[in-house]
């Protein structure tokens, strides 16, 4: 049995990007797209993770991955506000009908 190396790693990484992708590309509802961004910054950690263990560089991995965990909870705060008024204007939170908020 091998060890886990930076290929399983990477692996991870490109199916959880490619279903975030797929979220965010395919959902109408404004809760999944957010949730889709949330697995494509996730895939983005495990890459700054991976690389920091695996590869000797002076970047620091862990570093970058705190930092992108905290500009989403920034972010996922601020899109959840801005879902809360769509809702609260069209009462849907479909994004086909969030054309404008100001109705």
């Amino acid at each position: 049995m091998s060890a886990i190396g930076l290929t399983h790693y990477l692996a991870l990484s490109a199916v959880l990007f490619s279903l975030g992708l797929l979220c965010v590309v395919t959902k109408k509802n404004a809760v999944t797209v957010l949730m889709g961004i949330e697995l494509i910054l996730n895939a983005a950690n495990i890459n700054f993770i991976a690389f920091a263990r695996f590869v000797d560089t002076d970047l620091d991995g862990q570093i970058f991955a705190v930092f992108v965990i905290v500009t989403a909870a920034a972010s996922a705060a601020v899109a959840l506000a801005i879902v809360l008024n769509l809702y609260e204007r069209l009462k849907s939170i479909n994004l086909d009908e969030a054309d404008s908020l100001s109705r």
